[in-house]
């Protein structure tokens, strides 16, 4: 009958419309607002040097044209930051936490501390998938990795806090490898670790990106000895990888989830849960698209930063599965991690 409107078709037309409303309004959110980009370690490491750059160009690949900032919240290998995020900070898609993606894993193996549940997270992504390189200062007197494995007493070396990639980076070569460590953890940040190595306080670290320690690397001041990656970097070819030094499939295998794996999430930008997944899939695309900003790209350049982004869902994808993993392994990785 002309002039009848079917209710299905009324109801569709209504849903187009609620739709409609909610994507203009999210489009239109973040106008005249500002986004902090909240980082869980002081000033001048790799997690704030790749915010700032991040905050500078972020901006303008989200509707509005937003202003964003960085602060700092670094304490307990940027573990208070994550805590806060999960239930102090609220989830209206303003505040963005870079915290290090081992505390992901840290609740699977109960690390002390973490009052967070990483499944309920919203994953931006992370710009780069690190490389895991462990360095010793030319004053250790070590000059390669033969001569560590020799060593008579264990070399002291430097990290944040449990839980966080340079502990367990150090921690898993440790126990693998059976390289002679004292880890003496607790600096603030890498740039931290630099200048506890340059007085002697600390031989030297592991450490996911290089540009903190570019200048010492190209000086000879610090020496790389082994990479724990899947693979090693084209600029240190002849530097052994820890997977290749490894004596039995259970330490490849320790060496290939407690590190390899968390790789990918190393530098994750995370949202509060209960973020608005309109908001979380802005954000997103905007986080994608800033990782191939050509303006953004060259910044990375310049400041010898490398690229290599991860998606969110695939952020999402890691964390979940890591709640799949044997049990036996977890147990042995807990041990390693917070013995």
């Amino acid at each position: 009958m002309r002039g009848v409107v079917h209710p299905f078709l009324a109801a569709s037309a209504g849903l187009l419309l609620l739709a409609a409303a909610a994507s203009a309004a999210t489009q239109d959110f973040y106008k005249g607002k500002t986004i902090r980009i909240i980082v869980g370690f002081s000033p001048g490491g790799a997690f704030d040097l790749y915010s700032r750059a991040i905050s500078r160009h972020i901006g303008k690949h989200i509707p509005g044209n937003p202003t964003v900032m960085v602060e700092n919240m670094p304490g307990a290998g940027s573990l208070i930051l994550a805590n806060q995020l999960f239930s102090a900070i609220k989830p209206d898609g303003l505040t963005i936490g870079n915290f290090i993606g081992s505390l992901l894993s840290g609740q699977l193996l109960d690390q002390t501390g973490i009052q967070f549940d990483a499944r309920k997270f919203e994953y931006l992504g992370t710009p780069v998938r690190n490389h895991s390189i462990c360095i010793l200062s030319k004053g250790s007197g070590v000059a390669n990795i033969d001569a560590w494995m020799a060593a008579k007493t264990p070399i002291k070396m430097g990290g944040i806090g449990q839980g966080t990639t340079t502990d367990n980076v150090i921690r898993v070569i440790r126990a693998t490898l059976g390289l002679p460590i004292q880890l003496a953890s607790g600096y603030k940040g890498m740039s931290d670790i630099r200048l506890a190595t340059e007085s002697g306080e600390v031989a030297g670290t592991c450490l996911a990106f290089r540009t903190v320690w570019q200048k010492a690397l190209d000086a000879g001041e610090v020496i790389p000895m082994v990479q724990v990656a899947p693979k090693a970097d084209p600029i240190y070819p002849k530097v052994p990888l820890a997977i290749n030094l490894a004596k039995t499939e259970e330490a490849r295998k320790i060496i290939e989830v407690g590190v390899h794996d968390d790789s990918a999430t190393s530098l994750t930008y995370t949202l509060p849960p209960g973020t608005a997944k309109d908001r979380v899939a802005l954000l997103r695309n905007a986080f994608l698209d800033t990782m191939k900003d050509s303006e953004f790209l060259a910044e990375m350049k310049k400041a010898m930063l490398d690229v290599d982004p991860v998606t969110g869902a695939e952020v999402e994808k890691i964390i979940h599965d890591h709640f799949k993993l044997d049990a036996a392994l977890l147990g042995k990785l807990k041990d390693i991690f917070y013995k």
